[in-house]
């Protein structure tokens, strides 16, 4: 077929990388953690439709070299058109160097990246335009270029695989969507773990030594080039194939089916199960991590859950004093890490505003985030349980319907609102929150005139706070309390706010602008609310979602996940510092103790100044799982792997005590036991509990 002829090294390289998905099948099934058998069915399916597979995901992927290939021409370097394209170029690249685009926006090596490339293209169409003479050496470099990049990424693919398989016995899952997450921590295990210069160099002489040979056998391409009537023919055939590949991937993988686990991962597409992986965000926990039996976990839950049963966490909270139905502001807000305050060690007072309402509030002074992300503080504060394997339940399909706080506060009669100055449609808030019965007040619900400034990220917190001012007003005069969850978004890259609010130019988009606008426009919503009727009967709970960096030496690094939090309710709320050891997941629980309300109970979270309350925190990144507990902190990790460490305070100098943060973090050589099973068993039992829905409302 004349379009097999015309474009040869699309086919050379599909034929080379299923050459290189055949053989790294063989060493996959021969490596000694695949401790299986295989019989002959088992056999024709892993080659078959693994076959099938790659063949239908190169038609994908090579969509890149495909449209490269279709656009090789003479013709489009002739007058007018060159210089028109030119032209175009030169204007485009002039536009995002030197004008205010989203680019800049967003912040970032964005910019950087984008402008780099269109630079880059602009420069070789000029070559390639104005020097004729040497167009073909100038194609041939780059066409050897695009190969090269082709041929190592199919390379350094298939390497990869194989010590992922190495260590998990499985293809790519979540933790390899992790490993890209946390990019810093596995380039320093790696570097440690292998030996990275001679296997690069290796990787990199054999994509050379193959795209070699590919190019030098792609000479009559490049010579004879195809007119525009092969293209358009050849178009046609690749679309058709392209849309049926799409198909053809999903149902593939609906048939890995066998009961050998190791069947279905041969078969398979490794690039295609990182998608999946990616897609779906989930991690199976009785798989990776380390078990006890359903009973036992549930035993030891119940222990720390005083009057739950079964297998469940519900349980009848009852208090005995009348409830106090009071509004509720919970302010979570983006990326406020406990050390930016004054209190815990900060010298350069950029919180001012926080750092005087701490003093008028109870401060919670010894409080983790569950994670690092702020969907994680979403989840932590909304369903009060401890964070699961991979991707936060607010991202995952099943995300409706939950046992929420805001279900609690809407039995007892509250308006329910979740309040973002950004498209909740981001990071799936719309869809969790909008599924569990809030109302969403976000930046498409603004007028033109609401909005006084706005970045990528959505309105400056000004503009919300104003927002929710205005919603509380309805509120309240509709005579019913009100729970609103605002979430903030200025403390964010690329740390832009309006200009003449504070003392740090808008301009210099550096983190500590960021966090001193976040306080200065806090400030001035409680100046605001403070004039509303409904100010005295409203309680605020402000923290954070979490922090704002979370690489450190060890897998959690708990001063990466101590959080500043307090509630502040004038006349109600008495203040005072609260040392004790809790939770994100514990803090509306807690909330609920203080209005005394009487509820039953889906909760992982407590009430802290319950008598039995047994002080622990959850700490966790997308697959290492940690309790605080006793000075210990137990970590759970993939291929059932436990580890604990002692921890020992390290004092910082002109911290009072109460604000003393940061720990030393010594490996355990004797593992306590009873603290890993009961880690175990929190994981365990809500990782059930969520799979069997059994935590939904």
């Amino acid at each position: 077929m004349s379009y097999f002829k015309h474009y040869s090294p699309f086919i050379k390289l599909a034929y080379f990388s299923l050459l290189v998905n055949f053989i790294l099948r063989i060493v996959l099934m021969f490596h000694p953690i695949t401790q299986s058998d295989f019989s002959i069915l088992q056999i024709v399916k892993i080659f078959g439709f693994g076959l099938i597979n790659d063949i239908a995901f190169f038609i994908v992927i090579g969509v890149f070299l495909w449209l490269y290939l279709l656009f090789l021409s003479d013709s489009k370097y002739n007058k007018p058109w060159g210089y028109v394209i030119f032209g175009v170029l030169l204007i485009v690249l002039v536009y995002i160097s030197f004008f205010n685009t989203i680019l800049n926006e967003y912040g970032g090596s964005l910019p950087e990246v984008v402008i780099s490339f269109v630079a880059i293209k602009t420069l070789f169409f000029g070559l390639l335009l104005f020097l004729p003479k040497y167009r073909n050496a100038i194609r041939k470099a780059l066409f050897f270029i695009t190969v090269f990049i082709y041929v190592l990424l199919i390379v350094q693919n298939a390497v990869s695989e194989f010590f992922f398989w190495n260590e998990f016995g499985v293809r790519y899952n979540f933790i390899a969507v992790d490993y890209l997450v946390y990019t810093n921590t596995v380039i320093g295990n790696i570097m440690e773990s292998y030996p990275v210069v001679p296997l690069f160099l290796t990787v990199g002489l054999v994509a050379f030594t193959i795209t070699y040979f590919i190019v030098k056998q792609s000479r009559p391409f490049l010579r004879h080039l195809p007119d525009l009537s092969t293209k358009l023919k050849g178009a046609v055939l690749y679309v058709v194939l392209f849309f049926l590949s799409l198909q053809l991937i999903p149902a593939m993988a609906q048939r890995e089916s066998d009961t050998n686990v190791f069947a279905n991962e041969l078969q398979a597409n490794g690039a295609y199960k990182f998608y999946s992986a990616f897609m779906s965000n989930e991690l199976d926990y009785d798989t990776y991590y380390p078990s006890i039996p359903k009973s036992e976990a549930f035993t030891v839950l119940q222990n720390q859950l005083p009057g739950s049963k079964n297998e469940s966490t519900l349980r009848t909270l009852q208090n005995d004093s009348a409830e106090i139905r009071k509004n509720v502001v919970l302010i979570t807000v983006e990326s406020l890490s406990e050390d930016f305050m004054t209190e815990f060690g900060n010298e350069k007072h950029i919180t001012p505003f926080l750092d005087s309402l701490a003093q008028h509030s109870m401060q919670f002074t010894n409080l983790y985030a569950v994670g690092n992300r702020t969907v994680r503080g979403l989840e932590a504060v909304t369903l009060c349980l401890p964070p699961s394997a991979a991707e936060s339940v607010v991202k995952r399909k099943d995300n409706k319907n939950k046992f929420t706080t805001g279900a609690i506060f809407k039995q007892k009669g509250y308006a329910v609102k979740y309040m973002y100055g950004g498209d909740a449609y981001f990071d799936n808030m719309e869809d969790f929150f909008g599924g569990n019965g809030y109302d969403i007040i976000d930046k498409k619900t603004f007028q033109p005139n609401e909005i006084s400034f706005s970045n990528i990220w959505g309105v400056c917190d000004e503009d919300m706070y104003r927002k929710a001012i205005r919603e509380m007003n309805k509120e309240a005069a509709q005579n019913k309390p009100f729970f609103n969850h605002i979430m903030t978004v200025s403390n964010h890259r690329p740390f832009t706010y309006p200009e003449g609010k504070i003392d740090i130019p808008a301009d210099k988009k550096s983190r500590s602008g960021g966090v001193k606008y976040t306080d200065y426009a806090l400030g001035q919503f409680f100046k605001e609310a403070q004039k509303q009727p409904w100010f005295k009967e409203t309680v605020f709970v402000i923290l954070a979602d979490h922090c704002a960096s979370s690489s450190g030496k060890t897998e959690l690094p708990l001063e990466k996940y101590r959080i500043p939090a307090m509630v502040y309710a004038p006349g109600f709320i008495q203040p005072k510092h609260v040392t004790t050891l809790m939770s994100q997941i514990d803090v509306m629980p807690t909330l609920f103790g203080l209005l005394n309300f009487s509820y039953d109970s889906k909760f992982y979270g407590q009430d802290i100044f319950d008598a039995t309350y047994k002080p622990r925190a959850f700490v966790a990144t997308y697959q290492d799982l940690g309790m605080i507990k006793d000075n210990v902190l137990t970590v759970l990790s993939p291929v059932k792997k436990v580890k604990q460490y002692q921890l020992t305070l390290e004092p910082k100098a002109n911290v009072k005590p109460e604000f003393q943060s940061v720990y030393l973090e010594k490996p355990i050589l004797k593992q306590q036991e009873d603290l890993i099973n009961e880690t175990i068993a929190y994981y365990q039992t809500s990782a059930y509990l969520l799979r069997h829905q059994k935590l939904n409302r």
